[in-house]
């Protein structure tokens, strides 16, 4: 298949589209998570808002429903982050990267003073207590913990509970009001046959493109624990399967163009896209252009910043926002590009209103001038 040519801007439009940001939306949360493979989570109530901006119209109602009838669950996978992923998708993903994320635990299992043998007692406990599916929070494994003479510090026991999801022993229960809850994986997802390492790899590194492209291999490999080898590898053996694009002397692969995914479908203008949206976190071969004057400049927004993200206007990067909740009531503070114009700044807030009403919250927009935020 010939490399097609592309610039900047169409690279975005067609990333924008494979995102469903624009086009036609994906049908269900479990569609728009199984397309992306792993959706980055920690921050998990943008997390679900960042899947509702590919859906029809809607609240988190339809996001926290799949998560609790665990089509998709919460763990960490892919590295030691928290991620939603597909219930189909957990166990052959988990068997091709988890070895390698445990094994850069090491400096951290000496710090928490955790070894072999304190992992395997603390993981019979909880496989022990939470059998039946008798969903627990993290506080309450650690007293259960506690009382069977186990480390309870609240460290030690999410570090325990981050390698009991790497093994593939537990993952997300349903949510408890707003909390997250575990449960065991074998209780809670159907078996899955085992692939082989190669094949798995192949169908990781397709699935990435497939729904994150146009995306380089670099890309990936922040994305994941492979390496660019078998990344190159594999891009090699799945041959027309994937589409080259050249960008600016970049080689970037996506899925083959199909009906139903466009960029020139209805688009969204506007997204508050949170910090570790999946169609912003993982590019950096080619990025959002930045709107005449930005609120940040040439400084680059803060990735570890939670509660906020953002601010898309026609497909650059034209500022920031932030939210804060108290009960039923949300603010967002916005931070825009002074070149934007007042139809553009109104779709802005229009869409902060509606971050607020995908949580059922009564929003206020504040709008800021401070250069950071």
């Amino acid at each position: 298949m010939a490399p097609v040519d592309l610039s900047s801007d169409e690279v975005i439009g067609r990333g924008f589209a494979t995102h469903r940001l624009s086009g036609a939306p994906f049908p269900d949360p479990v569609a728009a998570v199984s397309t992306a493979l792993c959706v980055q989570a920690q921050d998990p109530p943008l997390a679900r808002y960042s899947l509702g901006l590919r859906l029809p119209p809607g609240d988190d109602s339809t996001v926290r429903a799949a998560l609790d009838g665990g089509r998709i669950v919460r763990t960490h996978i892919l590295r030691p982050t928290w991620h939603f992923v597909a219930a189909d998708d957990l166990r052959w993903l988990l068997a091709l990267t988890s070895p390698k994320v445990e094994s850069s635990l090491a400096a951290r299992h000496r710090q928490l003073e955790v070894d072999a043998a304190l992992i395997d007692r603390v993981h019979d406990e909880v496989a022990a207590m939470l059998s039946g599916q008798r969903f627990l929070t993290a506080p309450e494994i650690g007293e259960r913990l506690a009382a069977a003479g186990l480390p309870d510090r609240g460290a030690v026991v999410r570090h325990l509970l981050l390698v009991a999801e790497l093994r593939g022993l537990v993952c997300s229960g349903p949510l408890r009001d707003s909390v997250h809850t575990y449960a065991l994986v074998d209780e809670r997802l159907p078996a899955a046959p085992a692939l082989d390492r190669d094949d798995a790899a192949r169908l990781l590194v397709r699935r990435f493109f497939a729904g994150h492209g146009p995306a380089s291999a670099r890309d990936l490999r922040r994305w994941t624990t492979l390496t660019l080898t078998e990344i190159r590898n594999a891009v090699t053996e799945l041959g027309d399967a994937l589409e080259v694009v050249r960008c600016a002397g970049l080689t970037l692969w996506c899925e083959p163009r199909r009906e139903g995914v466009a960029e020139d479908g209805p688009n969204r203008r506007v997204a508050l896209l949170p910090t570790f949206d999946e169609a912003y976190l993982p590019y950096r071969e080619v990025d959002l252009a930045r709107h005449a004057g930005h609120p940040r400049g040439d400084d680059p927004h803060v990735f570890a910043e939670a509660g906020g993200g953002v601010v898309v206007v026609d497909r650059q990067d034209a500022g920031w926002w932030k939210r804060t909740v108290q009960g039923s009531a949300m603010t967002i503070r916005l931070a825009l590009a002074s070149g934007l114009d007042a139809d553009q700044r109104a779709l802005v807030e229009g869409e902060a209103h509606a971050l607020a009403a995908f949580f059922s919250c009564a929003g206020t927009v504040e709008l800021v001038t401070a250069q950071t935020g």
